[in-house]
């Protein structure tokens, strides 16, 4: 699976959210100031020759929907910057947003309970 760039994956998540969509669905959706229709349509080529959509016709319009999926995305890519930048350990990517205060106890709190729930 090649990487995104921020872009893409920002057309992607649009995308994602909407499901079937057409080019003109996501840039309406865009924030300001929005990327021009032109270059919206050629991110879409992009993200089709990498494999991320699928495209139909529905009349006269190209309809686009996820060949690949959110969470498909995200354990993916996830999973690489884990391996590259954390010793390939989910525990040190914990801790190391931890050390930064960019979660809260009551975030590992929370975390603590979702793994405690799965194991059941």
């Amino acid at each position: 699976m090649e990487r995104l760039t921020p872009q893409e994956e920002n057309i992607m998540l649009h995308v994602w959210q909407i499901g079937e969509c057409a080019i003109k669905d996501v840039h309406d959706r865009l924030e300001e100031p929005k990327l021009p229709y032109t270059t919206v349509a050629s991110v879409f080529n992009n993200l089709e020759n990498k494999g991320y959509l699928n495209k139909s016709r529905s009349g006269n319009m190209k309809v686009f929907t996820p060949r690949i999926s959110e969470a498909t995305y995200k354990r993916h890519f996830l999973s690489g910057v884990v391996k590259s930048y954390f010793d390939n350990s989910y525990k040190e990517l914990v801790s190391f947003f931890a050390k930064e205060q960019k979660i809260s106890s009551e975030e590992l709190e929370e975390i603590i309970r979702l793994i405690e729930k799965k194991k059941k």
